[in-house]
């Protein structure tokens, strides 16, 4: 089951730099990346008739946009950190719970109006994905989802997605 091939985080009472949820073993093992694959492939094409690009957040949101994104025959766009993209770019800085950060995409990465899905690993606090969410915003695309492997539920970050849609595969409490 998938859910046993990502470890289980530990017990999260003050949320730090380690936060974090191993998806290593999903990546190391063929056959449950490509049944990881194969479920957030059948969610979309089952949830949204079109689609126009996957975004996926740096980094381990690359590891999962680029097969998802073959596998419904469209193209990825990278959402990275600021200062690691050429040409122009749209950049928004974000609170962390540790202190600052900055993320930023090329400006011709979307059209107004094309339709976008927005991938990564896990949703601890939201502050990354909302970041992206109004990045998006910004170049004036339609987020259709936010999409995760993982949700940490105790730290409510799907809350401040407010009335974007969300979907996760795995939720801890």
């Amino acid at each position: 089951e998938l859910g046993r091939e990502a470890d289980r985080p530990p017990e999260v009472n003050n949320p730090s730099p380690s936060l974090c949820s191993d998806i290593s073993p999903l990546l190391k093992d063929p056959a449950a990346f490509r049944t990881l694959i194969d479920l957030l492939e059948d969610h979309l094409r089952a949830s949204f008739p079109k689609i126009d690009f996957v975004a996926g957040l740096d980094s381990r949101g690359f590891l999962i946009g680029p097969p998802l994104a073959q596998r419904l025959g469209i193209g990825f766009v990278p959402i990275r950190k600021k200062g690691k993209l050429p040409g122009p770019t749209e950049s928004v800085s974000y609170a962390l719970e540790y202190g600052q950060a900055e993320l930023e995409i090329q400006r011709d990465a979307v059209e107004p109006g094309q339709k976008v899905v927005i991938v990564d690993d896990l949703l601890a606090t939201g502050g990354t994905m909302c970041a992206a969410c109004e990045l998006m915003k910004r170049l004036k695309a339609e987020v259709l989802e936010c999409l995760v492997i993982i949700e940490l539920k105790l730290l409510k970050g799907s809350e401040k997605l407010q009335s974007i849609p969300f979907y996760s595969l795995l939720q801890y409490d």
